[in-house]
């Protein structure tokens, strides 16, 4: 298989204009002729459902949870970079373009990425336009504030609830399309399936989770937008619901899986607490720019409380390692420092897996009132889980699995290998690289759903004769709805000893132990024999009580974990087969004397984009390359120093 990147020639910086303005369009009076899926209706989905409906097209939205609304997009706190230069601090296109490649440790296509810092701007536009409340300076003009691996202020939010915030002002573009009837949502409905007709995806099968019903739909594409992966780590700041069955049916249909090894821990967490946590809580990005990360010098001062430790003997490790970027040096630097301080017995809190994060300074230099502008409901947050109040005493916060660079492999247009499939947001690869900054998760977002989808898509269904889509009862429906139907009986009829959580939480684990923060040879190898064990012994003794045609969240969520047990096994085999060192991808062989990662730009300059050829008790997978080529900018040794 060769893979079609689809690139535009020309500079770098006019590729986007010129695709633009060379590409097919659709005949106004016939784009209400062409039908589109949209399974997801968070930042990604709902922006891509509402900007087609209004060009004209006939849209059909799924989300599995009972309003658009509810969507992850909502959990997202800190803000929204662009490059507006606000602040007059230097910023450009150029620089965050150069920013994100670089934060993705040289692992991006560098045309998505230059396309991305082009359309930011675009967005903030458009969303101040729908009247989302970003924070703004006493005269009015919209506020900034920095976010790791940036030396510019270029983020927009709105206090600690940016996502919320921007899902709103997508949500009442996407109920405007619901109200006019060109867009239909599908609330409490989950994809099983895709449909794929003669090499073309051509719909897909849904459940309905409150009936139990199971429905195919027809169009002419289709695009996922369901976010990441994460969960297969069980505890991850990711809503329980957050699941990869989408993106990982379609993977099994024939869509390339491109470096799922690529997973990003968050350096500011609420630490784990317990065995009984189903989720861990993120502690916003943004607070970096205000707090300051400690740990005691010595030892034997981790019990103590932390106001009794003397300056002096406190290491700011952070500011000691990363001068120039400090406490806002990218997510997975400053989590695996995090890691390695904890490693040296130097952890606080239940275990030694804490640092502090220290708003004392702040506090004493802006006065309280002030950083309860700026995190006041963050602040709120953490007292409600932990009891305490971050104003009189430092957070603690530990890394924890947050977001997934990886996803599936997607062209210059947004499309998967599947003519038809078109993938958006979190649940493609193409935008982060290695690692993604912080607050570029919601600009990815809206880029592909307000402003490259509704031209890309186009595109494609110019192509397409207009009018009818497949028939329901065209062969491929009926044995897509027979796969889901006989998926859904099996796992009914097992009646084994154990729950879907209890095999989840046993994946979770040895991911984390295995493929977490740090790797190695040993480590993958034995995960990747002890997955297919798990696997095996869930689909003999797992109970999924109750019945299909009704609502049942063990038949959700045992469908959903079955996922994962697949997807675990390939972010190992990814894992391994990368013998390098980038981003959030840590293989212990391979780091520099001062303990950072070490690629190999020679051997493994590419996207690794992975071809699902079915289980034998062990995956199969054949693994496809596309070579990452730069015009524009120089790999080198990140070095935030």
């Amino acid at each position: 298989m060769k893979l079609e990147s689809r690139i535009p020639s020309g500079p770098l910086a006019q590729k986007w204009d010129r695709h633009r303005a060379e590409i097919k369009l659709v005949n106004p009076a016939n784009k209400r002729k062409y039908e589109v899926i949209v399974v997801g209706s968070g930042l990604a989905g709902a922006s891509a459902a509402a900007t087609l409906a209004e060009l004209g097209y006939r849209v059909k939205c799924f989300c599995f949870q009972d309003s658009p609304r509810r969507a992850h997009s909502i959990s997202a706190q800190g803000g929204i970079n662009a490059a507006k230069n606000y602040q007059n601090d230097g910023d450009s296109v150029y620089r965050l373009f150069y920013d994100t490649i670089k934060g993705g440790d040289f692992r991006a296509r560098e045309a998505n990425v230059y396309r991305l810092a082009q359309v930011s701007s675009n967005i903030i536009d458009q969303c101040v336009a729908q009247g989302v409340p970003f924070a703004r300076e006493y005269g009015g003009t919209l506020a900034n504030r920095s976010f790791g691996g940036a030396q510019v202020s270029r983020t927009f939010y709105a206090r600690g609830q940016t996502g919320q915030q921007l899902l709103l002002g997508a949500y009442q573009a996407l109920s405007r399309q619901i109200g006019a009837g060109t867009v239909k949502m599908y609330p409490r409905t989950e994809m099983l399936e895709l449909v794929v007709a003669e090499g073309v995806a051509r719909g897909i099968v849904t459940r309905n989770l409150v009936t139990g019903q199971i429905e195919a739909h027809s169009a002419h594409a289709v695009i996922l937008a369901t976010g990441g992966y994460g969960n297969a780590y069980n505890l991850s700041t990711n809503a329980r619901g957050c699941n990869a069955t989408a993106i990982w049916r379609a993977h099994r249909k024939g869509a390339l899986f491109a470096n799922p090894c690529f997973t990003q821990i968050h350096p500011t967490c609420i630490p784990v607490s317990g065995d009984y946590q189903s989720k861990l809580t993120l502690m916003s990005e943004s607070l970096r720019n205000d707090g300051r990360v400690w740990v005691p010098k010595r030892k034997e001062d981790c019990g103590r409380p932390p106001a009794s430790i003397a300056a002096e003997d406190r290491d700011y490790y952070l500011e000691r390692l990363y001068p120039t970027y400090g406490n806002l040096a990218p997510r997975d630097i400053s989590s695996r420092a995090a890691k390695r301080v904890c490693d040296e017995g130097r952890g606080v809190g239940s275990g030694g897996r804490g640092v502090y994060l220290d708003f004392a300074d702040a506090i004493g230099r802006l006065g309280q009132k002030v950083v309860e502008e700026r995190y006041g409901n963050l602040f709120d947050i953490y007292k409600e889980i932990t009891g305490e109040n971050a104003y009189d005493v430092p957070m603690r916060i530990y890394p924890a699995m947050h977001y997934t660079m990886g996803g599936l492999w997607v062209d210059y247009n947004l499309m998967s290998n599947l003519p038809g499939l078109f993938i958006a947001g979190e649940a493609n690869f193409s935008d982060h690289g290695a690692n993604r900054l912080g607050a570029s998760a919601l600009m990815q977002g809206l880029a592909d759903g307000y402003f490259v989808l509704p031209y890309t898509i186009g595109g494609y269904l110019a192509t397409l004769k207009p009018g009818a889509t497949l028939p329901l009862d065209h062969p491929d429906f009926r044995k897509a709805i027979e796969d889901v139907a006989g998926q859904t009986r099996r796992l009914l009829s097992i009646n084994g000893s154990r729950t879907p959580d209890s095999f989840h939480k046993e994946l979770g684990k040895l991911l984390w132990e295995k493929c977490g923060m740090a790797r190695n040879r040993q480590g993958l190898e034995d995960a990747i024999k002890t997955i297919p064990k798990i696997r095996e012994e869930f689909w003999r003794n797992v109970r999924v009580p109750g019945q299909g045609e009704d609502l049942n969240q063990a038949l959700e969520r045992a469908g959903r974990i079955a996922d994962f047990l697949e997807l675990a096994e390939l972010i190992c085999v990814d894992a391994l087969t990368r013998e390098e060192s980038c981003g959030g991808h840590f293989r212990e062989e391979y780091q520099t004397e001062e303990g950072e990662a070490l690629r190999d730009d020679a051997n493994f300059s590419f996207v690794s984009a992975w071809e699902f050829k079915g289980l034998n008790g062990s995956g199969r997978w054949d693994l496809h390359k596309e070579s990452l080529v730069y015009e524009e900018v120089h790999m080198a040794q990140r070095s935030y120093k």
